[in-house]
């Protein structure tokens, strides 16, 4: 199985040509805004079509990455390198076993696969 992390301190992130692509494999229809005030800051926001700028339309395409293994997700990081970096992120495709029950571990944005295990105690 193939799951795309980040390597970088930062944080997971697609450039827009890779959110744009990873829409468009959805199937999910967009129109996008690029705010030259804050473009530097966020890169373009992705809109239902015909409400752009409105709240409750806002398309978050951190939830079309929620599933690192997605086949379409690892297509476009394998077809764009390192153009599918988005703002301080160095992606990378890495492969583990099927059978494996996994999470992603992050720090400081920067991830590792862990092998899921048991425990118990309390969180902190």
């Amino acid at each position: 199985m193939k799951v795309v992390i980040n390597v970088c301190h930062g944080g997971f992130s697609l450039s827009e040509a890779a959110n744009d692509m990873l829409l468009d494999r959805k199937g999910v229809a967009y129109e996008k805004r690029v705010d030259p005030a804050y473009s530097n800051l966020i890169g373009a926001e992705y809109y239902s079509p015909g409400h752009v700028g409105e709240d409750a339309h806002y398309l978050s395409t951190r939830s079309f990455t929620d599933d690192r293994s997605d086949a379409d997700l690892v297509a476009i990081v394998e077809e764009l390198g390192s153009a599918a970096n988005g703002d301080y992120a160095e992606l990378m495709i890495v492969e583990i076993p099927d059978d494996v029950k996994w999470h992603i571990h992050e720090y400081d944005g920067m991830e590792y696969i862990a092998e899921n295990h048991r425990t118990w105690g309390g969180e902190f």
